[in-house]
């Protein structure tokens, strides 16, 4: 062996003999302390346990949504006609009738005041049918009284018949005037209804021209500017009614006989904002009864309850409970959760052990087996080893 593998074991040798002294030192200084208290000398902390068991568990799902006005109204135009103002924009609050565009009427206008005047013509016309009506009358009185007169004359040999045949002549002249005068006046009253009703007609076309909030709410959206060209049907302006919301999702085929209309679901909505989500008890309003070929699912309308803050686009999820089934089950507040890590402290022996488990909710999937005595709302002592004794159940 050479002179430097020697010293070299000769350094090893003399640094484990140091730290051979420093720990026969140390360790006497140890043992003059405090000494370990042994797990059966502790006094037992008081718990409050629960037995792991079988139970009743609803199969619960969820189908997300976005929140839409209960009524929405697409604001389109009935003419063809420019636009020659647009006096909201989106998020002002509207009233019901209150006028949202303006569209170019002029030559509506006009007509509707030439029906106007057509009205006030045939109305002047039934005065002057009247009026003949009237002439036509007296004459006819007079005729009849002339005739009733020459008959007399023509019984007493006191007028010839070329007299009498005058007398019946004009009489039948009156009476034909008469009769003629009665239809023109129904002529004339048939014409004042037939112009009242184009001029109603020529009115209600010209008021086409102003395009109205059908309902208080709020616009949502608008898809015009002044100068464009409004047609019918082309849409110019969203309205939502925001006195009532509610939450449109789609569920699957397979699922959708687990939901019945009238159903409460609970419903939790984005904030927004990265805050905690908003729940709420909605209430199944519709099913929808044709299904979507392409995604097999069926559009199902939840209607929210009146709350300061929805807006239509707000993200929501619905929540809805299956069939139920059994399933070992434990309480809520005896879990653990750390980061993905979930834990209980079982009781074993009336020693406190932590306890690794896999959950779904208070569903235990793994971890737990029924009979198992978990510890519920663990004070802060207890511990993974603490001696405990059960206090109430």
């Amino acid at each position: 062996m050479s002179d430097m593998m020697v010293r070299k074991h000769a350094r090893l040798g003399a640094g484990v003999a140091a730290v051979m002294a420093f720990a026969g030192f140390v360790l006497p200084a140890c043992s003059s302390g405090t000494k370990a208290i042994p797990v059966e000398a502790e006094t037992p902390i008081t718990v409050t346990v629960a037995t792991v068991v079988m139970a009743d568990v609803a199969d619960t799902f969820e189908a997300g949504g976005v929140v839409q006005a209960r009524t929405t109204a697409t604001i389109m135009a009935r003419i063809l006609a420019p636009v020659r103002e647009v006096r909201v924009v989106p998020g002002d609050r509207v009233r019901a009738g209150q006028v949202l565009i303006v569209l170019d009427g002029r030559d509506l206008a006009a007509q509707a005041r030439s029906a106007a005047a057509a009205t006030l013509a045939a109305d002047q016309g039934v005065t002057a049918a009247a009026s003949e009506q009237h002439a036509a009358d007296a004459a006819l009185a007079l005729a009849r009284a002339t005739h009733e007169r020459i008959a007399g004359l023509h019984a007493k040999r006191s007028a010839t018949a070329q007299e009498l045949d005058d007398a019946t002549g004009a009489l039948r002249a009156a009476e034909a005037r008469a009769a003629g005068t009665v239809a023109l006046a129904h002529a004339a009253v048939s014409g004042v209804d037939s112009a009242r009703a184009a001029s109603e007609a020529a009115a209600t076309t010209a008021s086409f021209a102003l395009i109205t909030a059908p309902f208080e709410g709020v616009v949502s959206e608008k898809m015009v500017e002044p100068g464009n060209m409004a047609a019918p049907g082309t849409p110019l302006m969203r309205v939502e009614d925001t006195r009532g919301f509610r939450l449109d999702v789609r569920v699957d085929e397979s699922r959708i006989g687990q939901i019945a209309p009238g159903a409460i679901v609970p419903v939790s909505l984005d904030s927004g904002t990265g805050g905690a989500a908003t729940t709420l008890s909605g209430t199944v309003a519709e099913i929808g009864r044709a299904v979507d070929a392409d995604a097999r699912a069926f559009l199902v309308k939840i209607t929210l309850p009146e709350t300061m803050g929805l807006r239509s686009g707000t993200f929501g999820r619905a929540h809805f409970s299956g069939h139920a089934r059994r399933a070992l089950t434990v309480p809520a507040n005896a879990l653990v959760h750390r980061g993905q890590v979930t834990s209980v402290l079982v009781v074993e022996k009336e020693i406190a052990r932590v306890r690794l488990v896999r959950v779904s909710g208070t569903e235990v999937l793994a971890g737990l087996s029924e009979g198992d005595v978990v510890i519920v709302a663990a004070p802060p002592s207890v511990t993974d080893g603490s001696r405990v004794v059960a206090g109430g159940r």
